[in-house]
């Protein structure tokens, strides 16, 4: 995988892009020296999850109307059932 070399300012002004859709690391300059990298953390979703999730969340929503529960209670919920599998 090849590094990308960039400048300090255009990473500071794109940096929601770097982080969230650079699937390479970055090698950050300032006056063309490497001052330091940008190693990314999570790839990039592939079409085939994104459709999978976008179909999990459609029955999920199904289900919440089916039931009568709002999206605030099913948090709520959620959250308190966490709460009781840490004690």
């Amino acid at each position: 995988m090849e590094t990308l070399k960039i400048g300090m300012r255009e990473f500071r002004d794109k940096l929601a892009t770097y982080l969230l859709e650079s699937e390479a690391p970055v090698a950050i300059t300032r006056h063309g020296d490497t001052v330091g990298y940008f190693i990314p953390a999570r790839r990039k979703r592939s079409e085939t999850e994104r459709a999978a999730l976008k179909e999990a969340s459609a029955r999920w929503q199904e289900i919440l109307d089916a039931e009568g529960v709002s999206e605030e209670e099913a948090v709520a919920d959620f959250k308190r059932w966490r709460a009781e599998q840490k004690r």
